[in-house]
């Protein structure tokens, strides 16, 4: 009874796996499909903006996480609070030429603060594994237990 338990888990955490590298190549293709075709506009252009530039840095953010979600099965929270500090931002370097109502300005200040947010959430994240690890690294896996069996 035991060995059945032990081939159909080892069944389902190798499906979990394919699904996994499945999913990570094809959101890596995309990523590297739609920054390539950003990166052709803007040769066709002739000139990159600042938004063309911050835009490109969130597509390689994206692949970065990507890489790490690959090698380690770990989903970096950092990342996705990177990504978006950069896709605020980008969106702030947009609205800053709209500026013309108090309607604008309150949103540049809200964008400001959410930055300003998630910049200290990177602080805390940071200091917090430093100081005390990760809670990943102290627990077993399904597999440890398996293993120790």
């Amino acid at each position: 009874m035991d060995s059945k338990i032990i081939l159909i888990q080892k069944i389902g955490d190798d499906l979990v796996d394919i699904f996994h590298y499945l999913a990570l190549f094809g959101i890596g293709a995309t990523i590297v499909w739609s920054a390539g075709h950003e990166y052709l506009q803007i040769m066709q252009t002739g000139h990159a903006t600042l938004e063309d530039i911050l835009l490109l840095f969130i597509y390689i953010e994206l692949g970065a996480m990507i890489g790490i979600y690959f090698k380690t099965h770990r989903l970096p929270v950092q990342y996705l609070i990177y990504i978006a500090i950069t896709a605020l931002s980008r969106h702030l370097v947009i609205d800053v030429r709209k500026v013309t109502d108090n309607f604008h300005l309150y949103l540049l200040l809200s964008i400001t603060g959410a930055i300003t947010f998630l910049s200290l959430s990177i602080f805390i994240l940071s200091y917090t594994a430093k100081k005390l690890g990760s809670p990943e690294d102290s627990q077993p896996t399904i597999k440890d237990t398996l293993k120790g069996s």
